[in-house]
């Protein structure tokens, strides 16, 4: 069985999104079909399509949730080196180009949010930066062309 690492936050916000779904969402999509069956005709019930389709889609992101669930293994940062960019992560960033700061924090695709900042570690940037210490320069090629960067610190 493959394993995908995950960070116990990320494991936390996965086990909060399948209660969610099973107490929640579940309930308001069997709710949904209720109403709908009430309403007669089903041949030509666009709400009952519509709610036979949400639940389709709960019932899907359940079963992927559970699988994740089973088969990841946690990272705990305490057996993780903290001198260089691994998984769990934050690595901050200085582009050699225009001198902008930034930083990542490397995660599995399982807990990949670009508006938090938190890049998978099989994207193009994270596979760039992963293994590297504080002071590498880094070279990662992109659809729109090459990003230089040098990694400025690292920190758990």
């Amino acid at each position: 069985m493959a394993y995908t690492n995950i960070t116990r936050a990320g494991e936390k916000k996965l086990h909060e999104e399948l209660k969610h779904l099973k107490e929640v969402k579940r309930p308001q999509v069997l709710a949904a079909l209720q109403e709908a069956r009430r309403k007669g005709d089903l041949s030509e019930n666009a709400e009952y399509d519509a709610a036979k389709e949400e639940k389709n889609f709960v019932e899907t992101r359940i079963q992927q949730v559970e699988t994740i669930l089973r088969s990841t293994r946690i990272i705990d940062d305490l057996d993780i080196s903290d001198d260089r960019a691994y998984i769990g992560a934050r690595v901050d960033l200085e582009d050699m180009e225009t001198g902008e700061k930034i930083f990542y924090i490397l995660v599995s695709e399982v807990e990949a949010d670009f508006s938090a900042r938190k890049i998978s570690t099989t994207s193009p940037i994270g596979k760039g930066i992963l293994g590297k210490g504080e002071g590498d320069t880094v070279e990662i090629t992109i659809p729109r062309g090459t990003l230089r960067y040098k990694v400025t610190g690292i920190s758990r």
